[in-house]
């Protein structure tokens, strides 16, 4: 992948804003590997201005509730990624991408922040301490402990079943509406 320039992408767009040639134009004049780039590129611009063509110096973190209603923002309404992430203040229209596939994918803990760095190794004279204490613990298998977890394993899969039929339904009205409106293009270009 590319990696385009502040300034090169500030001339591109400033040469589309000036009437110089539609985006294909501008795409192969100055050999910008695909349309939908520049198109990013002045969208980000009328937006955000200058600041939405440079490359950011650090990472934006955002909370896990803040990525959980972007995704959910995004499933339940009909806009684009990239209408989307200009409303929401977020300059890369990739990242809702990625979190919305890894949502549909792993569910709402893949949008989790994870833990960075190498894992920690235990030295051994830890590893024997923590035998011993695992040892020492007697596992509780009272009637009372087993079916408060089998109430809650009972709930999680009813919660489970819920969400996928959500899913599944959502995945429905998504393809019933690419069918009408491809009915609806077909017969307009019949009328023609």
């Amino acid at each position: 992948m590319t990696k385009y320039s502040y300034e090169f992408k500030l001339k591109v767009v400033q040469a589309y804003l000036n009437g110089e040639g539609s985006y294909e134009y501008l795409a192969r004049k100055y050999g910008v590997s695909t349309v939908s780039k520049i198109f990013e590129w002045v969208y980000a611009y009328k937006e955000f201005g200058n600041n939405g063509l440079r490359r950011s110096k650090h990472n934006q973190n955002y909370s896990f509730q803040f990525k959980l209603s972007v995704v959910e923002l995004y499933l339940s309404s009909e806009v684009s990624y990239q209408e989307l992430a200009l409303s929401q203040g977020i300059n890369n229209p990739s990242l809702i991408t990625r979190w919305v596939n890894d949502f549909r994918i792993a569910g709402p803990d893949a949008l989790r922040p994870k833990k960075k760095g190498r894992k920690k190794t235990l030295d051994i004279r830890e590893t024997k301490k923590l035998s011993k204490s695992n040892e020492e613990k007697p596992v509780d298998t009272s009637a009372e402990h087993i079916k408060e977890l089998e109430n809650e394993l009972l709930k999680l899969r009813i919660e489970n079943a819920y969400l996928k039929e959500l899913r599944r339904l959502r995945l429905e009205e998504e393809a019933l509406l690419r069918k009408q409106r491809e009915s609806s293009t077909v017969s307009e270009d019949n009328s023609n």
